[in-house]
């Protein structure tokens, strides 16, 4: 192993780095330790850190209002619509994403740059809100999961970015699967998507995160309160100040703990950041591979 020594004014440059990369990191960390240790603090309304505004630790370490949280239906219906929303639009969408972009990473097809500027215009120019609207009346899909998973199936950015990956695949593979008879639909379901993890891991991400932090589409599409997703639960306590379903819980309980409001709105934005932080460490394997090959090569 080669030891390049460093001059002093490369030293000075990674130190300045370092910080600014320590100061980004608290930056970002301290918003989400702050809402761990307020929905942890048994202290509730009376803790110093509602004063003060600058929390390192629980005052009193208890775990009531995540008690009181798993007795709250609302929440756990939201739960379940949002991982239904979540689960089919990242399979409807790398499902047809792949389909559509792996015919336009084929040089020899027809009018690929014509479909590529098709795709690529829809970047640029949306009908916008009122007209989709509109089509999801006429379509009678108010009321149901496809109103949050169809319109947004397919993004032209994801297109791009996986028509890229398949570029880059070797053609020697293909062809060579030609040669032993094989055609497009098996190269493709036994070549192409087996080397394309790191793409569509990348791509289920964004999809994911997208269907799970989305409340708007559902806001104005959903009327019915059971089928309401996550972010809309939680937009109605936290933004809405809506504690009315919270306090019959409370109620029904018969707990002696004191709540704040800031507290179970804490709690809540812990249930739902938790499946996000558990899924992403398997995934982030294959991002960064998967963005550079897909935004680079093509």
């Amino acid at each position: 192993m080669i030891n390049i020594k460093k001059s002093p004014g490369d030293k000075a440059i990674d130190a300045v780095l370092y910080f600014v990369l320590a100061i980004v990191a608290l930056t970002t960390l301290y918003p989400f330790w702050t809402q761990v240790v307020i929905s942890l603090d048994g202290a509730g309304v009376n803790s110093s850190a509602y004063e003060s505004g600058f929390i390192l630790f629980p005052a009193e370490l208890t775990f009531e209002s995540y008690r009181l949280a798993l007795r709250f239906d609302a929440l756990w219906s939201g739960y379940a619509n949002t991982l239904l929303r979540t689960g089919i639009g990242v399979v409807l969408s790398l499902v047809f994403t792949a389909l559509t972009a792996y015919p336009l990473a084929k040089a020899d097809l027809p009018f690929n740059r014509g479909f590529t500027a098709v795709i690529l215009f829809t970047m640029l120019f949306s009908g916008g809100t009122i007209p989709s609207y509109l089509l999801i009346r006429e379509l009678g899909l108010f009321n149901s999961v496809w109103a949050l998973v169809l319109p947004g199936m397919i993004s032209a950015f994801n297109v791009l970015i996986m028509r890229n990956f398949f570029r880059a695949l070797p053609e020697e593979l293909e062809e060579s699967a030609r040669v032993d008879g094989a055609g497009y639909a098996r190269i493709f379901t036994r070549i192409a998507l087996p080397l394309s993890k790191p793409v569509l891991a990348t791509i289920a991400l964004w999809v994911g995160v997208g269907h799970w932090n989305a409340w708007f589409d559902s806001m104005i599409y959903i009327t019915d309160p059971n089928k309401q997703v996550l972010q809309v639960v939680l937009r109605k306590i936290i933004i809405q100040n809506n504690m009315t379903d919270i306090n019959s819980v409370i109620q029904n309980l018969g707990t002696k703990t004191v709540f704040s409001g800031r507290q179970l709105q804490a709690t809540v934005i812990m249930f739902s950041i938790i499946p996000m932080l558990l899924v992403y460490p398997f995934i982030q394997k294959y991002f960064v591979k998967g963005v550079m090959i897909g935004a680079i090569k093509g």
